[in-house]
Parts: structure tokens; sequence; C-alpha cells
């Protein structure tokens, strides 16, 4: 440059900057082109920087940051960073706490919680010979049915609730026999009736008697005998009637034949053995309303039979030695209609037995039940299911592996947690096989006594469910299994830490020979024989 080159930039320059500028070639002469081209140039980068003040602030912020962040990566350290610069701590011992409860096996499974399968109910009303209008008795939804409830009142005539699974499917009269006997047997015995012996598959006298005793228990007279068997009953008696006078007339036709004794003493033994035999048949046609007062009744007809026979026996030998084959034929003849028609009276009262119509009987089972829904009304003729019932208590339906299953039993406790958290009991009511081997069982469970709400809540869903199928009396002393070792003698036996374990090789320890006991859930029961072991004592489970 030249000196008028640095003095035409000078004047160009600010005040501050021309005074910093410098004349490198004092008193040279100034050069107008030299001149003009220096000014160009000033004036273009005065336009940069004035045009882009915000970018060359942006940058130079930048740099700055740039360089403060490479100053601190430089002298400030990360806790792991600091943690790899110091040497590792001196190894020490892994122990764990021994601790006292109860310690338990369990088997564990998820069941559904929900009320039993819901049932429609339909009542036979065949029977009835007009309209099944609904007269009372008509159950609210949410009521329960227990053994001997009405369910429903049909005609005049009650449905009454009983236990069982085979439904009533025709009515029950004196002489049937079948499994629906049985059932009535059974149901009979349950509510505390006595229907005769449950093994038996024969409707007789004692559940003929048994039919009154429900009717009367739950305040409904029992069902009406037949018209048409009433009439065979009296028809029967007039038959008896008949064969005992035709009796008697050839008996004395007899002892006119006979002559070998006088009439009065024919007359005599004729009406000993005529009062014997009424005594037999009215004695026969006072069978007793209880049960119980059957064999007296039986045993008191047999004594009546033998007094007959033996008056009998008294009036034949009366009888003269004149041939009288005759009329002892007609006697004969006339004591078996007589037997005939008393049989065939017997034969009447048996049929006009109380009998169990088909209609006023509702088998049920699992119950009680709950009334989810009623189809019918009172004034309502009955048509279809009356009402739908499902089980009235909650119940916990799972599965388990047959493994699993066979270490169950009914009437086994398990807990499941209640909506809040809560553990709740139930109690296995039934273990049932898959179909087929190795299929899994199906477990059935039935919870401690709910609230409306718990119940409400449960209704639905999925829990978890344990079963201990283990457990130890009480509370016990127990450790990890890990903390067990073996001695010389192959005794168990724990290292207890007497000092502090983050001495490491220098911690001060002691082996303790020990006896275990149940182990579950990665502990075991540990009795040391000298009692020397406590609860929170530190066990080493490692090194």
């Amino acid at each position: 440059m030249t000196r008028r080159d640095a003095r035409v930039f000078d004047e160009l320059l600010p005040a501050g900057d021309a005074e910093a500028s410098t004349d490198p070639v004092a008193g040279a002469a100034p050069d107008p082109a030299v001149e003009t081209a220096a000014l160009s140039r000033v004036q273009g980068w005065r336009r940069v920087f004035r045009t882009n003040r915000v970018l060359w602030i942006i940058a130079a912020a930048a740099v700055v940051s740039l360089v403060a962040g490479l100053l601190v990566g430089r002298f400030v350290l990360s806790p792991a960073d600091a943690a790899s610069l110091t040497d590792p701590p001196a190894p020490g011992l892994i122990t764990v706490a021994m601790e006292r409860g109860i310690l338990s096996n369990d088997v564990t499974i998820r069941g559904d919680v929900g009320y039993a399968d819901s049932v429609e109910v339909t009542i036979d009303t065949a029977a009835l010979g007009g309209p099944a209008v609904v007269t009372g008795s008509v159950p609210e939804p949410g009521a329960t049915l227990t053994p001997l409830s009405v369910a429903l009142e049909v005609a005049g005539r009650p449905v009454i609730v009983l236990p069982g699974d085979l439904p009533a499917y025709r009515t029950l009269v004196y002489g049937l026999t079948g499994p629906d006997v049985v059932q009535f047997k059974e149901a009979m015995r349950q509510v505390g009736i006595d229907a005769g012996d449950p093994a038996s598959d024969r409707f007789d006298e004692t559940a003929a008697a048994a039919v009154t005793a429900l009717y009367t228990q739950i305040g409904y007279p029992a069902p009406a005998a037949d018209p048409g068997a009433a009439d065979a009953v009296r028809a029967a008696q007039e038959g008896v009637s008949a064969a005992e006078q035709a009796l008697a007339a050839a008996r004395a036709d007899l002892g006119q034949a006979a002559g070998g004794a006088s009439a009065v003493e024919i007359r005599a033994a004729d009406n000993a053995v005529n009062s014997a035999q009424r005594a037999l048949d009215v004695r026969r046609g006072q069978p007793p309303g209880d049960p119980a007062e059957v064999p007296a009744w039986q045993a008191e007809l047999s004594d009546l039979q033998d007094a007959l026979e033996l008056r009998q026996l008294e009036r034949r030998q009366l009888d003269a030695a004149p041939d009288t084959s005759g009329q002892r034929g007609a006697v004969e003849a006339a004591n078996r209609q007589l037997a005939d028609a008393r049989d065939g009276l017997a034969r009447a009262r048996d049929q006009a037995l109380p009998a169990l119509p088909a209609g006023e009987v509702l088998y049920l089972g699992d119950l009680p039940r709950r009334v989810d829904a009623v189809n019918v009304a009172r004034g309502q003729v009955l048509q279809g299911a009356a009402m739908i019932v499902s089980g009235a208590t909650i119940t916990v339906t799972g599965s388990a592996a047959p493994a699993d299953a066979a270490l169950l039993t009914v009437g086994g406790e398990a807990t499941f947690e209640l909506p809040d958290g809560t553990p709740h009991r139930a109690v296995i009511s039934a273990l049932t096989p898959g179909p087929t081997q190795g299929d899994r069982w199906e477990i059935a469970l039935q919870p401690d006594e709910l609230t409306t709400e718990q119940a409400m809540q449960l209704q639905g869903s999925n829990v978890r469910v344990s079963l201990p199928v283990g457990a130890t009396a009480g509370e016990v002393l127990f450790a990890p299994l890990a903390a067990l070792t073996a001695g010389p003698g192959g005794e168990a036996r724990v290292e207890v830490v007497e000092g502090d374990p983050r001495d490491g090789a220098d911690a001060v320890t002691r082996l303790v020979a020990v006896e275990t006991g149940l182990a579950a859930g990665g502990s075991v029961e540990i009795v040391s024989a000298d009692g020397a072991l406590s609860e929170g004592d530190l066990v080493v489970v490692g090194r």
C-alpha cells in the first residue's frame, strides 16, 4: 500500500480506527486510483458488518459457549467417572436376616367368580285339567329359594322346592318304582321327614304318609285323593260285607246238615267266628297315620288273625260226622271269596293313599337358589318358564393340573384377594376330574360370607387363588435355602455373622448345625439344636 492509500484509508475509518492506523511510507504522494479502490473495499466491509450484526453476535456467543463447554468437560467429572478413577471397595459377605413366620407351600390358580349357572324353571301343569292361573306366592327378583320354599302357587296349589337334580316327570303314587322315588325319599330325609328306606325305589305306605307330612309342614292340605279311588274303596268294602254274609249263610247250612251239635252251640261258634272276623276287619281298616306305629299295628293284625283261626277251628270241630262235603265246600268257597274281597279292599285303600303330583314339586340342585327374573304375575296364566334362578351364593371356579389337583382335598382352605386387596378365605367344595386322563381338573370353592357390596364387586371377575398344600403348624424360624451348607458329616448348617459383614474375609462368623423343616418359596424352616439362632441373626448366603 502506498502512502496515499494509507492516508485515504485513515480518513475513511472512524476516529478511533484512524488513530490506530500507521503510515509505513511517510511523505509518499497520494494515488487517486488507489484511494478509490481502498474506499470501495472499506465501504463493503462496513456494509457486511452492519447488515449481519445479529448473525455475528450469535456466532460469537456460540464460540464462547463452545470454549466454555470444553473447559467444563475437561475439569468437571461425573459420579460414574469419579467412581472409575477410585479404587474398588473391599469385598464383603452377602447376608440375610433370619425371619420368623408361617411357611406355606401353595398351589396357585386363577378362578372365575360368579353365581351358579342360571336355570329356567318350568312347571308341569298338564294334570290341572284347566288353565294354570297363578294365584299367589310369586317371588320377587333377588329372593332366595330354600328347601320347602313355595316357589309359586298355581290354581291354589303350591309348587314346593325340594333338593334334587332329576326333574319331576310323573305323579308318584303307591306301588311305583324308579329313580324319582329314590330322589323323593332322599329329599324327605334332608328336610327331616321319614319316607322310608332311601335305598328302596318303591313308593310304599311310608312314602305316601310322608307326602301328608310334607304338606302339613308347609301349611297346605295334602292333594285330594282321586274320586275314582274313593269309589273303589267303597265298592270293595261292600264286597267284603257281601262275602261275609255269604260265608255266614254257608256256615249255617253246614251246621244244619251236620246235626252233630245243637243249634245254640253252632250259633255261638258262628258268632265267635264272626266277632273275631269283624275285629280283624275293623283293625285292618284303621292303619296308623304315624309311620312309627306301623309295626305295632301289623303285630296286632297278626294276633287278631290267630284269634280268628282259632274260632274257626272250634267251629269246625262242632261239625258232625254226617256227609256234609257239599256244605263244607260252600263254606270254603265263601271263605275264598271273602279273602279275595278283603285283598281287593286292601288294594283299593292303597290306591287311595296320598300321591305327589308332578306339578306340585320343583327339584333344584345346589340349594339355596337366587331368583334372577320372574316371568309371571299373580292372575296370569302360566306359560313357558316361570322364572330364572341361579346359585344364591358366590362361587369361585378354576382348574388345576392333575398333579396339583392330587394334592388338594374337598374341605381344604384357600385364599383370594377382595377388590380392596384384603385376603378372603374360601373352602374347596368340589374337585372334578377332567373328561380324559391328563386333562385339567375343575376346582369349585365356596368363599366365606361376603357383603352385598363385595359380592357385586367380585361378580364376573377373575381372581388369583392360593391353595395351601403344606404349612407349618405355627410361626417358625426360617432362612433362605442358599444359607444352608453341608458339614463334613453331611449335616446341615448355617454360617452366622457375629461382626460386621463388610469386613469380608476378616468378619467374625460361626457355623451352627441345624435341622431343616418345610421348604417353601425359596425359604426353609430352621431349628437349631441348642437354640443358638434367633430372629434377626445374619446368615451368609454368598461371598
